[in-house]
């Protein structure tokens, strides 16, 4: 009953923190990792509750939703404090959410079946038919054009590369998004990413035969 009344409280804390967000990591981008979260959890066997949890805030700690990466991780460690979760239960969420951004690429793996499952299930969303769609919103959101061919794509990027350097939606999809399929870590992550990986290839085909004005 204690972790009911954690994931609730925490549930309404992350609602509020991302009310308004329009970058496609509005509270239902997080209400669709924690399902996604929770699915995998089942099938892989982890601690349900400490992905849950991680799933929840993970985005609260984002450095694209705060002035500083550091803000963002000080307010997520404040808030386990405030609904009094012992030491470990900290320590391995924060784990988690420190850890699992993809930040150009090129990241250590995450160290734990709970880590692997929350980054595969928000790697997931970020690909197929929603990750299309949250790809132009984040886009639009930060004033970047649909596609413009003079602009490359960006490979071998460091974490402000990654961040701060001109770019594209389209060009988006070959510096992380196509490469993700190959990043999933489970064996239910791998399952899932194959059909969302087949959507965008077919999305993509059919952008650049319309952009070419082949069809």
């Amino acid at each position: 009953m204690l972790n009911d009344k954690t994931i609730a409280l925490t549930e309404q804390f992350v609602k509020n923190f991302l009310s308004g967000d329009c970058s496609g990591h509005d509270w239902w981008h997080i209400e669709r990792v924690r399902k996604m979260t929770k699915k995998i959890a089942v099938e892989e066997g982890a601690d349900l509750f400490i992905c849950e949890m991680a799933a929840l805030l993970h985005d609260v700690a984002d450095e694209k939703l705060n002035v500083t990466e550091e803000i963002g991780i000080n307010r997520v460690k404040e808030w386990l404090n405030y609904v009094s979760l012992d030491e470990d239960c900290i320590e391995r969420i924060m784990d988690i959410i420190e850890n699992m951004s993809f930040k150009g690429g090129g990241v250590p793996p995450m160290k734990t079946l709970e880590g692997k499952i929350v980054q595969d299930a928000d790697r997931l969303d970020a690909i197929g038919a929603i990750g299309i769609a949250r790809t132009f919103a984040y886009s639009g959101a930060k004033g970047q054009l649909i596609y413009d061919p003079s602009i490359p794509v960006r490979e071998n990027m460091t974490k402000e590369e990654y961040r701060k350097n001109k770019t594209t939606a389209i060009n988006h999809f070959y510096e992380k998004l196509l490469k993700l399929e190959g990043l999933m870590n489970t064996q239910s992550g791998k399952r899932l990413a194959k059909k969302r990986q087949m959507i965008m290839e077919e999305f993509l085909e059919n952008f650049f035969e319309e952009w070419n004005g082949q069809k």
